[in-house]
């Protein structure tokens, strides 16, 4: 499919979908604890945001990574200044700071391999940050140089969740605040 055939589909389909390099792929819903922590993260960052010049942007908005063609709608983003915008659209941006993605089960190889991969071809990415939706887990990548990211993780729900780019911390539970594991 071409990249002007999935944006003419993207603007009246029901369901969002992934582009790359001409394949479209559908992306399933989460389940409630998934969509419970990303609405959490969301908020929190929100909340710490709201009178700073970045800003929060939950699963409805696209990224778009022109070195490598993908379209992708990360679960939570956040953009430090000025959005830079593919071909004006406001639906696509180009340049995040922070990318974060809750880990379902179906997707949790794939977030942590392939599309790490793809993400780290944006040049203002800064940070990349995984939370799993079926333990108390964050997974935290951040550059330190072109092509060179370290990695920190923690299973304390007493450690910190910290989005270092921005200067936010707070304890990992609260990204885990009404998750049941149960409800998957």
């Amino acid at each position: 499919m071409s990249l002007a055939e999935y944006l003419q589909m993207e603007e009246t389909a029901v369901e969002k979908s992934e582009y790359y390099k001409g394949e479209v792929f559908g992306m399933s819903g989460g389940s409630i604890a998934h969509n419970t922590i990303s609405t959490n993260t969301t908020a929190l960052l929100w909340n710490f945001l709201r009178d700073k010049p970045c800003r929060v942007f939950n699963s409805d908005q696209k990224v778009r990574i022109e070195a490598n063609s993908l379209i992708t709608y990360p679960d939570v983003s956040v953009l430090c200044g000025e959005p830079e915008l593919w071909n004006n659209r406001t639906d696509m941006i180009l340049n995040p700071s922070v990318i974060i993605e809750v880990l379902s089960p179906s997707t949790a190889g794939y977030d942590q391999g392939d599309k790490f991969k793809l993400y780290r071809d944006i040049p203002p990415l800064k940070e990349y940050i995984l939370i799993a939706s079926t333990e108390q887990m964050v997974q935290r990548y951040v550059k330190q140089a072109p092509h060179h990211w370290a990695f920190s993780d923690t299973r304390d729900a007493e450690g910190l969740f910290q989005v270092e780019t921005i200067g936010f911390s707070c304890p990992v539970k609260e990204l885990y605040r009404n998750v049941d594991f149960q409800q998957q």
